[in-house]
């Protein structure tokens, strides 16, 4: 069976202003159905450029990226538009829920957008979703009238909702104190456990150390691949593997 998701020789690089700029180089990794993989990385190591890629959001300049073993270069942006409706999800750091609208009618959002799933099935999914991240009583609330911990597993439950194969986290603990921040991660393991894919972008060990897998990139390259995180230096107020 293919890898779920697999770059070969990936590279990425901008252009502005006539200067290209190169932001990744050479990657190669594999990620597996039903992996939790942490990426993580200093502020400028391409990490967030490298979730972008594998999630349909911006695309590499060079070598490969397979989704099930397909390449992905010459999909159509309608191609893409349909894998980002219904096979993956994204939670960020900024929450992006809308703030006078209901936690429910937030989660229930992508579902008027996703090509399969019926009307008369969006609230009950709906429902099921704010359910798992333990907010059932919330349902009626406003986003803006919720802590930063409840906002993010609103935001769980939204990418959630679709039943996509691939749950991108970009720090989503970034915003909150350690307390939501556990609170946050423990829901994501536990769709971990429930058979999702996740990827996790952070610099925070304490997040990443929630994974199975960590990948840690500096400046554009992957520095390690490893499932064995015992020895950890810090320095710089960022955590990484030795």
């Amino acid at each position: 069976m293919s890898p779920l998701l697999q770059t070969i020789g990936l590279s990425k690089s901008y252009v502005n202003d006539g200067l290209e700029t190169a932001v990744l180089f050479d990657i190669n990794l594999t990620i597996e159905k039903g992996e939790f993989v942490s990426i993580m990385g200093p502020s400028g190591s391409g990490k967030s450029t490298l979730m972008h890629i594998l999630g349909f959001l911006d695309s590499h300049t060079a070598g490969e990226f397979l989704f099930q073993g397909k390449p992905t270069g010459n999909l159509d942006e309608d191609a893409l538009a349909t894998i980002r409706a219904t096979r993956v999800s994204f939670v960020f750091q900024a929450f992006n829920l809308l703030p006078r609208t209901s936690v429910f009618d937030n989660v229930l959002l992508p579902l008027l957008y996703h090509p399969t799933i019926k009307p008369s099935q969006r609230r009950e999914r709906t429902a099921r979703a704010i359910e798992t991240v333990g907010l059932t009583d919330r349902s009626a609330y406003l986003s803006s009238q919720l802590s930063g911990g409840q906002k993010q597993r609103v935001a769980i439950a939204r990418a959630l909702v679709t039943n996509p194969e691939i749950i991108f986290a970009d720090e989503p603990t970034g915003n909150l104190d350690s307390h939501s921040g556990i609170a946050v991660m423990e829901a994501l393991q536990a769709l971990h456990r429930s058979g999702h894919t996740i990827v996790l972008v952070t610099h925070e060990f304490s997040a990443a150390r929630h994974a199975e897998r960590i990948i840690q990139l500096r400046d554009g390259r992957i520095e390690s691949d490893s499932r064995e995180f015992d020895r950890v230096v810090a320095g710089d107020g960022e955590a990484f593997l030795e």
